[in-house]
């Protein structure tokens, strides 16, 4: 019962004026690197439990930690694309926890110097949303190991970390369901990192307070759908409370998908007992860093859209976001267009090739048809009906464009076609049809042309059928 409550209180969920809804957002990103941060063991997922350790991941003593430059360097690329100022001037420190999954005893991190501060997010009509986020800090730090129920692995600890810190700017949910989504699609893009909640690629703790009271932090929330429903279940949890006169406390809730419940109080820098690592050295870096890393980045999602929503790509905001999403289908779309000099070539591309593949059940792969061949199906004489049964044999047999035409006998040439004596035929054939037509219905005559494509397989035009119809009747 108490599950059906909940769920229904977040479907008929509304901020209330009276209430302000406060909200700052903790992004913990895994990079995208062939080692991890401090030791030479290899990332990887799913793979089997505890194959990818090393002495040092396992904490064993005497074991000293070196800094992985790969994703140093993929750190500093996220800092860039978030606007930060990237500190010349950073270390390591020991953050002391005692929890299984946490073999040293603490976790290196950055709390005292990291790597860069004071970036801004600027959300527009890409992601549904508008208002400046700022970022307060980027940390370089190593992830957890794994616990499943009695067993913890331990080939994710180590694996290097970003954590990006937000000030507390979000005034409604959908601003932090756009800013987690744009952060997803940018670090995807720049090949920072996998970008997937649902692995733990990326993993996402909120803060939220309402009317200033403390804060309530909601820890590691698996997606964003999961994000949205557990800011509004805590806010209608905290609105009920302060109606009730109860007290607020700072405390680290979890969400299991329809409740959030606390799991400890919120603990303070003073709890973790922060000291500089020993055995790692500072990191320093030249003052124009960040300008060598710009200079050299590809361009953003927001330019990547911006282009393909303006002349002469004139797409849908839509079909932009998915070719963003999959960079050999916007290199294909790039490809295609170009090639085809923009004539129809958004209707080809969405209209024809993706309806192709979906019609057959089978997912869109640039390599089954090329963009010559598709440029050779559109540029074709075939009427649009033949052109599509092509391009369905293509899709289907992956084949080339010539045996295609020759497997589906449209080789032939369509004055072998007697068009006149076919199209009396269907007349004769069709009385009821030729009644409506004399009758006024006009359009019925789309009846007897289909009849006619449908024999002709579509060797003839449409238009040349039409009109061969209008001056029989």
């Amino acid at each position: 019962m108490l599950r059906r409550l909940s769920t229904s209180a977040t479907d008929s969920f509304k901020l209330l004026p009276e209430f302000k809804f406060k909200c700052g957002v903790e992004i913990h990103t895994q990079l995208k690197t062939k080692y991890k941060l401090f030791s030479l063991s290899p990332t990887g997922f799913n793979d089997n439990c505890n194959t990818k350790v090393s002495y040092f991941d396992l904490g064993l003593p005497g074991t000293q930690p070196k800094l992985n430059p790969e994703a140093l360097y993929l750190a500093l690329k996220a800092c860039v694309a978030l606007n930060m100022k990237i500190k010349p001037f950073s270390k390591f420190d020991r953050k002391h926890y005692f929890y299984p999954d946490q073999p040293l005893g603490y976790q290196i991190t950055q709390h005292f110097h990291p790597l860069a501060k004071d970036g801004v997010v600027e959300l527009n009509e890409f992601d549904n949303a508008s208002g400046k986020i700022e970022i307060e800090t980027v940390q370089l730090e190593q992830d957890t190991g794994k616990k499943f129920g009695d067993i913890i692995d331990f080939n994710r600890a180590g694996t290097p970390l970003i954590e990006v810190v937000t000030k507390p700017d979000f005034q409604d949910i959908n601003q932090v369901s756009a800013f987690v989504k744009k952060y997803q699609l940018l670090v995807r893009h720049l090949g920072i990192c996998s970008g997937d909640l649902e692995t733990g690629a990326i993993r996402v703790d909120v803060n939220i307070s309402v009317n200033g009271n403390p804060r309530v932090e909601l820890k590691n929330i698996g997606t964003t759908g999961d994000i949205v429903n557990a800011l509004k279940y805590e806010y209608n949890e905290q609105v009920k409370r302060i109606r009730a006169g109860e007290t607020i406390v700072q405390e680290t809730k979890s969400w299991d998908g329809y409740t959030t419940t606390a799991s400890r109080s919120k603990e303070n820098a003073v709890d973790y007992r922060y000291v500089p690592d020993s055995e790692l050295p500072s990191i320093h870096l030249t003052a124009d860093i960040g300008e060598e890393i710009a200079a050299s980045m590809p361009e953003y999602p927001d330019q990547i859209l911006s282009r393909l929503t303006s002349e002469p790509y004139n797409l849908q905001l839509a079909h932009a976001k998915n070719l963003l999403a999959e960079p050999k289908h916007l290199h294909y779309y790039e490809t295609f267009f170009e090639k085809l000099n923009g004539v129809d070539a958004n209707k080809w591309m969405f209209q024809e090739l993706i309806t192709a593949f979906a019609k057959l059940d089978k997912e869109f792969d640039v390599n089954t048809i090329s963009p010559d061949t598709l440029v050779k199906i559109a540029k074709s004489e075939f009427s649009l009906v033949s052109k599509r049964l092509i391009l369905r044999h293509l899709v289907q047999n992956e084949v080339s464009f010539e045996k295609a035409i020759s497997d589906l006998n449209l080789a032939s040439d369509a004055q072998t076609v007697n068009v006149n004596e076919l199209c009396s035929e269907i007349v004769k054939s069709s009385p009821d049809v030729v009644k409506r037509i004399q009758e006024g219905h006009k359009n019925a005559i789309q009846v007897l042309v289909g009849k006619a494509m449908k024999v002709t397989r579509g060797k003839v035009h449409a238009k040349v059928i039409k009109d061969t119809f209008d001056k029989i009747l």
